[in-house]
């Protein structure tokens, strides 16, 4: 038994056997055309065989999943002026510095909640999470997220629904995307929507969601191995000063709507922003951001 479970478990980390089940991935996928095939890239393979430890049949049927989802829901398709009325009030952005590996950061304020509509929250986030995949860095394959819980209160958090869905979402459809989720000095009262949450987390999911709390070193640190804090905002432990600008990050994601269609072969007709619903820049200095997307 020990030598069968020893002989998997060094299949799993080898690179070769890697190789290999990405090579039976593809051919198990079959061909693909267009945005599929764009999508379905090396390590877009490597990433669901990760996320369903290098089984390939479970990796085939999560992959044909999502194939089938970004079919339906168009992910890539949405446009900032679709889902900027969302992000009037900063309530989820893409930070202008990245972590210690390079990885773009979202900034999540659930606090900040400014309209109520589902559907509506739901294509503001996979925007954001299309735009963080697709701003990462050649060689880069994760983002994190930084929540912070200003303001927040039982009535302003999303229904259990809204949450399991999100969740639901992030795990299925962006295996392997997020690195790590910094929850930063929730209130007491978060305890009761967390205790219910968290069983809709798979176990590596649950793994990446660290709690810090400003009087506990050993969380702090924990972030500081993630974060320089001259980056980090003064609302999560660091130096920098948060200016969400809503009329500068339209701009900003205006810009990458039109990188992102050429990417994706759209011809969109991008409009100018110039009636103040537009964006956000956070602490130093603006982040030069190569498109890298799959």
């Amino acid at each position: 038994m020990f030598r069968l479970w020893s002989s998997s478990h060094h299949q799993d980390n080898d690179p070769l056997q890697h190789e290999v089940k990405i090579n039976e991935l593809k051919a198990a996928i079959g061909p693909l055309s267009g945005r599929s095939l764009q999508f379905c890239t090396d390590a877009c393979f490597r990433r669901y065989l990760e996320a369903r430890n290098w089984n390939v049949d479970k990796a085939k049927k999560m992959l044909e999943e999502t194939l089938k989802w970004r079919s339906t829901y168009k992910p890539e398709e949405i446009c900032w002026r679709e889902v900027a009325n969302e992000g009037e009030t900063g309530k989820v952005y893409r930070a202008s510095f990245r972590d210690r590996s390079g990885r773009t950061v979202l900034i999540l304020r659930p606090g900040m909640q400014n309209t109520v509509s589902i559907d509506n929250q739901m294509r503001h986030l996979v925007y954001l999470i299309e735009n963080a995949v697709f701003n990462l860095p050649e060689g880069q394959e994760q983002m994190a997220w930084l929540i912070d819980f200003t303001g927040w209160t039982l009535s302003t958090t999303v229904p259990v629904k809204s949450a399991r869905d999100t969740i639901n979402i992030l795990q299925n459809h962006y295996p392997e995307r997020l690195a790590v989720a910094f929850l930063y000095n929730p209130p007491r009262i978060f305890e009761a929507f967390w205790k219910i949450v968290k069983y809709f987390l798979d176990n590596k999911t649950f793994h990446k969601v660290k709690f810090v709390y400003p009087k506990n070193k050993d969380s702090v640190e924990l972030m500081k191995q993630y974060f320089d804090e001259k980056n980090l905002p003064t609302e999560f432990g660091g130096h920098a000063i948060l200016n969400y600008d809503h009329e500068e990050f339209s701009k900003l994601m205006t810009q990458d709507d039109v990188r992102s269609a050429a990417f994706w072969g759209r011809d969109d007709k991008l409009p100018h922003y110039g009636n103040g619903h537009s964006g956000a820049e956070v602490a130093p200095e603006p982040v030069c951001l190569a498109p890298v997307a799959s």
